[in-house]
């Protein structure tokens, strides 16, 4: 067997590899925690030139929402199964990227619209009047 020095030493040398192990993990969790307190997910409706201009992200969460009349996912939707069971999913909204060009800016603007919007924008006869009708501002694009 081994010599009560001997063990001595096994223990220390156990003790301290748990403590490394110990020091590392809480370490890894404090920096992880560090990792999720970024921003949170932005509700407003910016515009990609003004997320370009800024140097520090160009990446940026935008809600999925029509920019011109703010139709968003119906969340109450369901399926019913063949044995009449109610499963509850997502209708989301048919968002497409569509440029216009705005007289009164005299630019073109890009617009995160539903299929809807682009058809209310067609009725209209153009994205000036629309905008003006449902109150948006498109400078902010």
């Amino acid at each position: 067997g081994r010599t009560h020095l001997q063990r001595f030493v096994i223990h220390r040398a156990v003790q301290s590899t748990t403590m490394k192990t110990v020091f590392a993990l809480l370490l890894a969790l404090v920096a992880s925690a560090a990792a999720f307190t970024g921003t949170p997910l932005q509700l407003t409706r910016s515009s990609p030139a003004a997320v370009r201009s800024n140097a520090r992200s160009t990446l940026v969460m935008r809600e999925r929402a029509c920019d011109l009349l703010g139709k968003t996912a119906n969340r109450k939707a369901r399926v019913v199964t063949f044995s009449h069971k109610r499963i509850h999913k997502v209708q989301q909204v048919n968002l497409q990227w569509k440029r216009f060009y705005s007289d009164d800016l005299g630019r073109q603007v890009r617009l995160r619209l539903s299929t809807k919007g682009i058809k209310t924008v067609n009725k209209y006869g153009s994205i000036d009047a629309a905008a003006k009708k449902f109150g948006v501002d498109l400078a902010k694009f």
